[in-house]
Formats: structure tokens, C-alpha cells, sequence
């Protein structure tokens, strides 16, 4: 993250110490995945954001319509265009070891790359239009992403995905949320040829 963000004096949280509304979300990670990452603990410190966050981000793995593999391409595409070290690590992290996207196309999202694949490459473009857009594709994109085989409902869900992702995006801007040890093997800089990447 670029040296001159600005910074909010906020510590992380845990469970002994997170507020109300945020302690039981802590609670929850701690026991389902043995830990409580860091983007979750700087979050706590306004629990509406994690909870919404959290909300949000359950509604969109369960009822999206997409595939694992294509719900890690759209969260990678988010970030990728905001910029976000800490969303682009664990995301890759997911993507190799539990939602089955092909390591080429993994690759070619962190890099701002051609994906080798026809459908995740329209879903990948798509959805970046979306987020640099600012949730105004052309009547072609919308035409195009349609006949690739998606439907109209699944583009109300990208606006899901890019309303959870910004709360994440920006707050770990915002904290400068460092990336926890378990994904720190996927840590993602900002590529140089990438000049439309949020600075």
C-alpha cells in the first residue's frame, strides 16, 4: 500500500476486548477457521461495518448464482481495480486451495493479465467495468456479458459482491490492514504496468 494513505489510529480487536455486535463475528471466525484475521479485527472497531461485511458476504457465497471458482474471480477482480494488498492475498489463498480456479487464470488476475479462459475472462472484464464504472457498463458490456451466458440476476449479484468488497477494500486501506501469516505466500503488490489500479 502506498506509503502516503493516510492512516486511522485504530488497534485490532479480539474477543476479550471487540464491542458489542463485533465480538460474537470474532467468536464465530475464531472457531470456524482457528483464527481471527486481521481485516476482521480492524473492522470490529465499527462492528455495523463487519456485520455487514459479514452479512453480505454470506448472502453472496450462498445464493449468487456462481460457481466457487467464478465467485473467487469476481472478488479478485474487485480488488484488483481498488488496489488492496490484504483482498488480493487471501482470495488467492482461497482460490488455490478451495475454489478450484486454474492456477493460469489465478495468476492472470493478480497481474492484470489476459485470462486464459473464455467464460472467466468475460465474467473477470465484466465485473471490473462494473467496480471503474462505477455501476454504469455500457449497453455493449451488459450485452456481451449476457450472451456469455450470464444473466441479468447475476448482475444485481456483482453489485452484491462489489458493495462487500468495497467495505473490505476501503477499510484496509483505511488501516492498513498488514496480510496474517496464512496467506502472507499470496502477498500482492500493485503490478507497474497496471496504471489504472487505484494508486
Amino acid at each position: 500500500m502506498a506509503d502516503n494513505f493516510a492512516k486511522l489510529n485504530l488497534g485490532k480487536r479480539t474477543v476479550d476486548d471487540a464491542p458489542p455486535g463485533a465480538r460474537e463475528v470474532l467468536q464465530q471466525a475464531q472457531q470456524k477457521i482457528g483464527m481471527v484475521p486481521n481485516m476482521y479485527a480492524y473492522m470490529a472497531n465499527a462492528p455495523g461495518l463487519l456485520q455487514t461485511y459479514m452479512h453480505g458476504y454470506e448472502l453472496f457465497r450462498k445464493n449468487s448464482g456462481f460457481t466457487l471458482a467464478e465467485q473467487e474471480v469476481i472478488f479478485l477482480s474487485i480488488s484488483f481495480e481498488n488496489g488492496c494488498e490484504y483482498c488480493m492475498a487471501a482470495p488467492s489463498m482461497l482460490a488455490d486451495t478451495q475454489s478450484k480456479v486454474p492456477p493460469a487464470v489465478t495468476e492472470a488476475l493478480r497481474t492484470g493479465d489476459h485470462v486464459p479462459d473464455e467464460r472467466l475472462r468475460s465474467l473477470s472484464e465484466f465485473t471490473r467495468t462494473m467496480v471503474t464504472g462505477r455501476g454504469r457498463p455500457s449497453e455493449e458490456d451488459l450485452q456481451k456479458f449476457l450472451n456469455d451466458g450470464f444473466t441479468s440476476e447475476q448482475v444485481l449479484q456483482i453489485v452484491l459482491a462489489v458493495g462487500v468488497k468495497t467495505f473490505s477494500n476501503y477499510a484496509n486501506h483505511m488501516c492498513h490492514t498488514p496480510v496474517d501469516a496464512a496467506f502472507e505466500h499470496r502477498k500482492w503488490t500493485k503490478p507497474r504496468s497496471a496504471s489504472h489500479v487505484a494508486a
